[in-house]
């Protein structure tokens, strides 16, 4: 906290202090005989008594009337509760507009705009919508599919999330903590009794017993205290710089290595995703026979 300033002397400034901490004083406009309440449809300003007597006049008491309600499908409450109370043109419609039939040409305009076959081939396989051919939708799945199709049942040494071991009742919930409780919840302060100034060089971490300086270590504690030696068969780091040998300077690659030394090929990413025989599976796939050590290992853990 900032001190007083040195200029003014004590009891001005606790006057000032007390002058500051008084409230502003009410204005004379406002009506202090009037309780203001806010959130209702009183006025916030005073309302003279002429305003209050005064007769309105023909034209306002006309103006006030609420407007007649319309004719037809408009007197329906739910239709112009949120209208200005105009008619709309939206509900003037002739009685034989329901009876056209429309034309061949408004059929066709109706109709959704096709895609052409150019977009369909050109767009992402990500897409999940493509045309689909006729054959793909009125086949027949194999039994194989079918089986495919079902979903993985689950594990039989699967359990479901168990409920809490402790139900905690409502009143303690609602419980509130007794000061005896919460002073018991405060942590343990401990003081540092032993504290050495660090910023002298001098000073020892911690105070050494005289007995411990003029101990004398046995012939064991002198054994465990040499560092741990490497193994004769361990032999050091090699440099990362080594001479090459001429052998390897003047050697010729043979025609295999250079086959495995050029990159994999790849197709495009572009042309990868609109592979149709991407997710084609191969006939000796189909017709692969599962081994025992295969059926082995696809069975699940047992926990």
């Amino acid at each position: 906290m900032g001190e007083p300033r040195a200029d003014l002397p004590h009891d001005s400034l606790s006057e000032r202090l007390q002058e500051l901490a008084k409230p502003k004083e009410v204005k004379d406009v406002w009506n202090l005989s009037r309780r203001l309440v806010w959130g209702n449809q009183e006025t916030i300003w005073p309302i003279s008594l002429s305003a209050l007597t005064s007769r309105p006049s023909p034209r306002i008491l006309a103006l006030a009337q609420p407007k007649a309600k319309l004719d037809g499908a408009l007197q329906h409450r739910s239709l112009f509760k949120y209208s200005c109370g105009r008619v709309s043109e939206i509900w003037h419609r002739p009685p034989d507009l329901y009876s056209i039939m429309p034309s061949e040409r408004i059929l066709q305009l109706a109709e959704p705009r096709q895609y052409l076959d150019i977009y369909l081939k050109q767009r992402p396989r990500s897409s999940a919508q493509w045309t689909v051919s006729p054959p793909a939708i009125h086949c027949n799945a194999s039994p194989r599919i079918l089986l495919l199709s079902q979903p993985r049942p689950l594990n039989p040494y699967f359990v479901l999330p168990r409920e809490a071991e402790t139900q905690v009742s409502l009143s303690s919930k609602r419980a509130s903590a007794s000061l005896r409780t919460e002073r018991l919840a405060q942590p343990v302060v401990k003081n540092c009794i032993v504290y050495y100034d660090n910023r002298c060089v001098e000073a020892p971490i911690r105070r050494v017993n005289p007995a411990a300086l003029q101990a004398v270590a046995s012939p064991r504690v002198v054994e465990l205290a040499k560092a741990k030696t490497l193994p004769s068969e361990c032999a050091p780091d090699r440099s990362a710089m080594w001479p090459v040998s001429s052998a390897a300077k003047n050697a010729v690659a043979t025609s295999r290595l250079e086959e495995l030394a050029m990159p994999p090929k790849r197709a495009p990413t572009f042309l990868v995703q609109f592979d149709p025989d991407a997710f084609v599976v191969k006939d000796a796939a189909k017709n692969a026979l599962c081994s025992d050590r295969l059926k082995q290992l696809s069975q699940p853990v047992k926990r």
